[in-house]
């Protein structure tokens, strides 16, 4: 088993402030983040949501090619991409809820078949395990 790191390095107060996201397992960079990246305009820069909508495609995208492939239909491509929301619940901010969009091209699969695996890998994939109590919707379209 593994484990992954990142680290932010933060400066300063919630609204004026600013910080750092260092991806540290895989020297895959820095990434300057802010509140009004986060709440406003991203202007270059990153937010949790957006590292969240990232881990999401990328894990979804692994478990719904492996289901299809211990299924018998391999894929030859999946393309998906993760909206996380961001807003006001309550007495702060919450995740408001995420749409998966996927689209893949799978030879030789009933449409039928597909949309149930799209929504088992969507059930099963690690980060949606991870997110579970989050509103995550999915659209799925074979090419």
């Amino acid at each position: 088993m593994t484990d992954r790191n990142a680290t932010t390095q933060w400066t300063g107060d919630l609204r004026s402030g600013s910080g750092t996201v260092t991806l540290d397992s895989s020297h895959g960079g820095r990434f300057p983040v802010t509140w009004a990246s986060r709440a406003e305009d991203p202007a270059g820069r990153t937010s949790p949501e957006e590292l969240i909508a990232a881990a999401h495609s990328a894990c979804f995208s692994m478990q719904l090619a492996g289901l299809l492939t211990a299924g018998g239909t391999p894929p030859e491509s999946i393309d998906t991409s993760a909206q996380v929301g961001f807003g006001p619940r309550g007495e702060g901010f919450a995740i408001t809820g995420i749409t998966l969009t996927v689209r893949a091209k799978v030879p030789g699969i009933d449409p039928e078949v597909f949309q149930r695996t799209a929504q088992r890998a969507k059930e099963i994939c690690p980060v949606s395990a991870a997110l579970t109590g989050t509103t995550i919707e999915l659209e799925a379209t074979l090419d």
